[in-house]
């Protein structure tokens, strides 16, 4: 169950973009949405009914997966709105990866405490 425990949080928190969020949930709640999404694909490859679940699954995702990317960049002390880098043709997606891969600032930070010590 703890594999879904940052799924769920993601999903408990959606619109949450306050706070911090650790670099293992960020990409804990990531891979289970990659695998959700490949097994949709699959399904909707035997049956066109599934081409509609990825739709929806792929709008209801939009705001929690934005608020999770948010609260990551806050747990490195960066702004939420340094997300919008990706949008910087070629290296803007490059960058904003770096950034999610980097480990969570040491302390409490302007964005709250470090949710290690939580």
């Amino acid at each position: 169950m703890e594999f879904l425990q940052p799924y769920i949080n993601m999903w408990t928190n959606y619109a949450t973009f306050s706070g911090r969020t650790r670099r293992r949930d960020f990409w804990m709640a990531y891979l289970v949405n990659i695998i959700i999404s490949f097994i949709l694909g699959i399904l909707a490859s035997i049956a066109s009914f599934f081409n509609i679940l990825i739709g929806l699954y792929g709008l209801a995702i939009i705001v929690p997966s934005l608020a999770l990317c948010w609260r990551r960049l806050h747990d490195i002390g960066k702004s939420g709105g340094w997300y919008f880098i990706a949008l910087v043709p070629a290296v803007g997606w490059i960058i904003l990866l770096v950034f999610l891969c980097q480990d969570s600032q040491p302390g409490a930070n302007a964005y709250g405490p470090n949710p290690k010590g939580m």
